[in-house]
């Protein structure tokens, strides 16, 4: 095995065990903080100017969104939060195919941003009160599903 691959198994572990151990909310966040990383990677994959790296990195950050963020949302109890949040989600992601189309860095930059605002303010919100109302068993199916495509 050599190193690449000893640093995917050992990532993939570390994310599968913090999958486990996660509450809902925490998943959440790991799912923000997998969006952002891979929207790192493609930066740096245009930067190499290495197209393959760029359009791997922003599929998966498109799965992230689509499959973990907003399948993750439950839109009958969220109202229109959770209608919002999922219009904002589609943003994302067809800025992001944009974005993988004209090597846009404007638009990987815009939509880092917007999930650094969203994560931050998810982030401020933990309260045990919430934690009951989150759809535990979908949120980690989803991000399970994410990173196992990853």
């Amino acid at each position: 095995m050599n190193a690449s691959a000893a640093i995917r198994a050992y990532n993939k572990v570390g994310v599968e065990s913090g999958v486990t151990a996660a509450d809902p909310h925490k998943l959440i966040a790991m799912l923000y903080q997998g969006a952002l990383l891979a929207i790192a990677n493609a930066k740096n994959g245009i930067l190499r100017n290495d197209i393959p790296a760029k359009g791997k990195a922003i599929s998966h950050a498109i799965l992230i969104i689509d499959n973990g963020l907003n399948a993750s949302l439950d839109k009958e109890v969220g109202g229109d939060l959770a209608l919002n949040l999922s219009a904002l989600y589609d943003y994302m992601s067809k800025r992001l195919l944009t974005a993988n189309m004209n090597n846009d860095m404007a638009a990987l930059d815009e939509v880092a941003h917007l999930l650094t605002d969203l994560k931050g303010s998810w982030e401020e919100i933990r309260q045990p009160a919430i934690l009951p109302t989150l759809p535990a068993k979908r949120t980690a199916q989803a991000v399970q599903l994410v990173y196992a495509r990853g």
